[in-house]
């Protein structure tokens, strides 16, 4: 084969938290995302059509899972992620007061040289959240 098939999209991307509650209370309290599976090592939120955030607890996912349809494989990360949620460029004045009035500290924000503009912030346990609006990359307008 002279070149890969084509890839649709990420579904799913994760982030580890020393504290399941709190995270909960942060990704379905603050940022209004629906929980679709909760459990003590994982939970899974709708981040979007046919996109999942997963939260696993740090530590708690590093050895092999068994499913009845097979083994899900060992994976761990520590210290902080990154990951960024799309928002609409009209939705970006309305995030950054709707964090400001929640108490999320604004950590930083970009205006990028395609024009998108990005908010950073932390979760409850430090990893580092972007909204970003379009055009940020050249396949995201």
């Amino acid at each position: 084969m002279s070149h890969a098939p084509a890839i649709s999209g990420i579904l799913e991307t994760a982030v580890y938290v020393d504290d399941m509650e709190a995270a909960h209370g942060f990704y379905a309290g603050v940022l209004g995302l629906e929980r679709m599976v909760g459990g003590d090592r994982l939970s899974a939120y709708d981040a979007g059509p046919a996109q999942t955030l997963l939260v696993f607890l740090r530590g708690a996912t590093a050895e092999d899972v068994p499913t009845p349809g097979g083994v899900v494989p060992g994976h761990h990360a520590q210290g902080p992620a990154h990951f960024a949620f799309h928002i609409v460029g009209a939705d970006y004045e309305p995030w950054r007061n709707y964090l400001g009035s929640q108490g999320i500290e604004i950590i930083s924000e970009v205006t990028w040289p395609q024009g998108g503009k990005s908010l950073y912030f932390n979760d409850t346990d430090g990893n580092v959240l972007e909204l970003a609006s379009p055009p940020l990359w050249s396949n995201f307008t």
